[in-house]
């Protein structure tokens, strides 16, 4: 929902601050007040999406997690023993480590075996889920998939969090709601935009994303970032009209 929306119940509010109650309770009050409001929806293969999509990223996070309580263990065993970077998706990594492990013994031992256990399971699901996103994401947006930059997690978040395209009147609306509408600031006589720090983050992050590796690898995007740098523009001004 729109800041907008929701500033005149915030101002009379009795507490101070920011806090997710006060939030609710502004949504709430901002929804009765206005009941003509668009409805996010997630039905059917975009509510599988948006699960697995989040399950997902859980995963990942617990992985880090693991990963870094198993160095420390690791370095309290044997200060040389370490994990190279990237190294919780390689397997020879979690091989080197088991051999080294196998040289020691006591509970700082068993709990790193333990943890190690976990970084060579953790992987495995996150691969599956992806495969299974990538099937999923066809379904509710099949062309999704075949814009050139747009792998499966940018699609599967850009399906989760619109929850439903149609309740969008236009594609300025949708652009506002994902923050990659630019602002525009008026200096002198020359119009310049600013960068939009409102709307869905998720979104706007997975938007870039794609932005960027069009730019890399040289396709649509490619040629509109070169013309702006050909303008005058610096490196960054093109990235701020998504």
């Amino acid at each position: 929902m729109h800041t907008r929306l929701k500033a005149g119940a915030r101002s009379s509010a009795r507490e101070r601050g920011k806090s997710d109650p006060l939030d609710a309770q502004t949504v709430a009050q901002a929804a009765l007040r206005e009941p003509d409001l668009p409805r996010a929806a997630l039905e059917g293969p975009a509510r599988e999406v948006k699960l697995l999509s989040d399950h997902r990223s859980q995963l990942v996070q617990q992985r880090t997690k693991t990963a870094n309580r198993l160095l420390w263990f690791l370095h309290e065993l044997d200060p040389e023993l370490g994990m190279p970077a990237r190294g919780t998706k390689r397997i020879r990594v979690f091989d080197a480590i088991e051999l080294a492990l196998s040289e020691h013994t006591g509970t700082v031992a068993d709990i790193a075996g333990d943890l190690l256990a976990d970084c060579c399971s953790l992987p495995r699901h996150i691969d599956d889920l992806q495969k299974r996103l990538r099937t999923l994401v066809r379904r509710p947006a099949p062309g999704l998939l075949d814009i050139p930059g747009c792998g499966v997690l940018s699609a599967a978040t850009v399906i989760a969090e619109t929850a439903g395209a149609s309740r969008f009147t236009s594609k300025a609306a949708y652009a506002r709601f994902n923050g990659t509408a630019p602002i525009p600031v008026w200096s002198s006589n020359e119009v310049k935009v600013r960068l939009n720090r409102g709307g869905n983050r998720r979104i706007a992050h997975a938007l870039h994303m794609i932005a960027i590796t069009q730019i890399g690898r040289g396709y649509a995007g490619a040629g509109y970032y070169a013309e702006r740098i050909a303008r005058g523009k610096t490196s960054n001004e093109p990235h701020r009209v998504r």
